[in-house]
């Protein structure tokens, strides 16, 4: 179909479900195969006492059609009682009927905390199917979730839920999905959703002392019934309380369990009044907790001050000052009486023990101990995060780094570029609470320094809301620090997020304020950069003449100051700024110039960018075979750096340039290729891909 032409108007009524290109088109790449998940938490092998439950939750699916599953049922009932482990019970009974998946997500209804953002569930059931980095609004994000649950057998347990409007985005709406919504809270409103409620109960007297005996032993048990007996009724039944009070049993073969039940009775006055909040576990924890050695102990209320609702291993080393196999072995004491949970990616409380480690975290929160070990943490990320940094974006890595202790212990190294991008976004969560810890706990300078150490993690993986709150935060650390390079620092970073958020009136404020500050300070660098900020307000808003003049006065700046890599920068914008323009011809010897400096300072990922600008160049002259090899070398320097939006943007031009030769086929298949990474990303660009798609599908005779 050489020599084709494209033209018309485009009107999409709905969505597209298949294309049909004129001219022998190839088909779409196959995706490749996604992962399997299996996340349901661990259950005993038998759930003593949720036999009845167990029944009537088959009732509920066995009432839907044959081939189809489409049921939502909420398990309701006190803190401690099992709700999760009947619910994750349930559907492991149920795999085989769910063959793609079982997904699980804690909602934190009750957390310390606060309740999770939906947001951070969908992310973790995205990710599960292989999507990274995931949309950033929550709307965009629950709608892929939907079209990825559409024709998928799963089954989803939604833990610790606190309100229906939290669960809402999370129902996948599919023929064959089930969900299990677990809550201390009745959730009525999800009755809307043609929801189903299975309230749960504390166990019966007999049930009970069962789930004891099968803790602690049958004889045992059968020796000193009444002693038993005892023992659940002070545990309010609660299963929770009941596990608790049997792990100290069991750590104490030799007393008999009447010194149990003494014990509950006189320090707890009786689990049965136990409230929504759990606060009567407490003291059957603290039964459990007398059995730790002081070393754990002193663990234990460490992590209490953690505001993290899951903690790595690392973490764990950094708050207790501790080598890893010790660490490992003061987690394994916890976890053996039911202290500490172990997750795939780390260890959390559950929401009542999180409570109980805080209030004895509370004991050392203002002591030297408990200050120390705040600071060592804060010092860990931050270390880790400049680590990535130095390894990312050295240019940037140039202001001060505040450390309580030198040299951090256990800080994170990274083998390359794609390692440090990966623990980068493992680790994007926890970065967050970091920063708001800092802040809260009165280190302004490990505020907007760990921000300042992210930029990386902004640049690449593009977290909008982050972007902007973290700079946000950092932006008044900085101003309570009092220092003015970080202060700088902020407002441009952070400008620059605002912008890319399409926040342009307060991102050129900023850029503003730093123009005023850099100049009244004497920074020319930092001048530099708020000028360069302002350039990219002015090409967003259309102003390509006040762009090009902020960036020759970027450009001027900089090489005074001996800074290449930033005149370089600034020179390959006034390209793009040109470009934008209608004057490639004169684009051309700017951009490849940038690129040459580019490559000698070196910087691989800003060299990259500058062959994708020099490839648009090239393509708009008309050298598109040029072009094609300037596009094909940066497509290789994007994918070796982990820029997926930039990978997405090159196949993008790349379809572009074959359609401008007239390969449809070669055009369409490029298309498919960016378009998927686009929607990975939940990046607005994927409309302007879907438009192109539709537009080549249509037949000649209708464009």
């Amino acid at each position: 179909m050489s020599g084709a032409r494209v033209g018309g108007s485009v009107v999409q009524a709905g969505a597209i479900h298949q294309l049909t290109v004129y001219g022998q088109p190839a088909p779409p790449p196959a995706a490749p195969a996604l992962p399997v998940p299996r996340q349901l938490p661990p259950t005993p092998r038998r759930l003593v006492g949720r036999d009845a439950d167990l029944e009537a939750l088959d009732r509920e699916l066995d009432d839907t059609p044959d081939g189809s599953a489409d049921v939502t049922v909420v398990v309701t009932g006190p803190a401690g009682v099992g709700k999760t482990a009947l619910a994750a019970q349930w559907l492991r009974r149920l795999a085989g009927r769910f063959p793609d998946g079982q997904l699980y997500a804690d909602l934190r209804g009750h957390a310390p905390g606060g309740p999770a953002d939906p947001a951070e569930a969908l992310g973790g059931f995205l990710r599960a199917f292989g999507i990274a980095p995931v949309p950033r609004s929550l709307a965009e994000g629950a709608a892929l979730w939907r079209s990825l649950a559409a024709e998928r057998r799963i089954a989803v347990l939604l833990d610790n839920a606190s309100t229906a409007a939290q669960v809402r985005p999370l129902l996948p709406g599919s023929e064959h999905a089930v969900v299990v919504v677990t809550s201390r809270r009745r959730l009525t409103g999800l009755g809307i959703d043609g929801a189903v409620f299975r309230p749960v109960d504390v166990l019966s007297d007999d049930a009970s002392v069962q789930l004891l005996a099968q803790r602690v032993g049958a004889d045992r048990v059968a020796r000193e019934r009444h002693a038993a007996a005892l023992v659940v009724e002070r545990c309010g039944r609660l299963p929770l309380a009941v596990c608790l009070a049997a792990a100290r049993i069991a750590a104490r073969p030799v007393q008999p369990l009447a010194a149990t039940a003494e014990a509950l009775d006189q320090e707890s006055q009786g689990l049965a009044a136990l409230d929504v909040e759990g606060e009567a576990v407490r003291h059957a924890l603290d039964a459990s907790f007398e059995v730790l050695g002081a070393d754990t102990v002193r663990l234990y209320g460490l992590l209490g001050l953690l505001p993290f609702p899951v903690f790595t291993l690392d973490v764990v080393c950094a708050v207790g000052g501790l080598e890893r196999a010790e660490a490992d072995r003061l987690l394994g004491g916890l976890i053996d009486v039911h202290l500490l949970e172990e997750m795939e990616d780390g260890f959390r409380f559950h929401d009542l023990v999180k409570l109980h480690a805080r209030a004895r975290a509370d004991e050392v929160r203002e002591r030297p101990e408990g200050l120390a070990a705040v600071d060592r943490v804060l010092d860990w990320y931050l270390a880790s995060t400049t680590a990535a940094e130095a390894l990312l974006s050295p240019s940037h890595r140039t202001l001060r780094r505040d450390y309580t202790t030198e040299p951090v212990p256990g800080a994170r190294e990274f083998a390359d570029e794609a390692a440090a991008v990966r623990w980068l976004d493992a680790e994007t969560g926890r970065l967050a609470e970091a920063i708001r810890w800092a802040h809260d706990t009165g280190r302004p300078a490990t505020a907007w320094q760990l921000v300042d150490a992210m930029w990386p993690l902004f640049l690449r993986l593009r977290p909008a809301r982050l972007w902007i709150d973290a700079h946000r935060i950092g932006r008044t650390a900085a101003r309570q620090a009092g220092d003015t390079d970080g202060r700088l620092r902020m407002l441009t970073s952070g400008g620059n997020g605002l912008r890319n958020a399409g926040e342009g009136e307060e991102a050129a404020a900023w850029f503003t304020e730093a123009l005023h500050l850099a100049r009244a300070v004497g920074r020319p660098l930092a001048e530099a950069d708020a000028l360069y900020g302002l350039s990219q307000t002015h090409r967003t808003a259309g102003r390509l003449a006040e762009a090009a003049d902020c960036l020759r006065a970027t450009a001027a700046l900089r090489e005074a100051e001996g800074y290449p890599r930033g005149t370089a920068l600034a020179r390959l914008a006034l390209g793009d700024v040109l470009l934008a323009d209608g004057r490639a011809a004169e684009a051309v010897p700017v951009i490849a110039g940038a690129h040459r400096d580019l490559v000698a300072v070196p910087a691989a990922y800003e060299a990259a960018r500058a062959l994708a600008f020099l490839g648009q160049a090239h393509a708009a002259l008309g050298a598109h075979a040029e072009a094609g090899r300037c596009y094909a070398e940066a497509l290789a320097g994007f994918r070796a750096g982990g820029a997926r939006h930039w990978e997405a943007r090159v196949l993008e031009l790349t379809g572009d340039l074959a359609r401008a030769r007239g390969d449809l086929t070669e055009a369409v298949t490029r298309y498919h290729e960016s378009l998927a990474r686009y929607e990975a990303l939940s990046a607005p660009d994927a409309a302007r891909l879907t438009a192109a798609l539709t537009t080549l599908a249509t037949p000649p005779e209708d464009r």
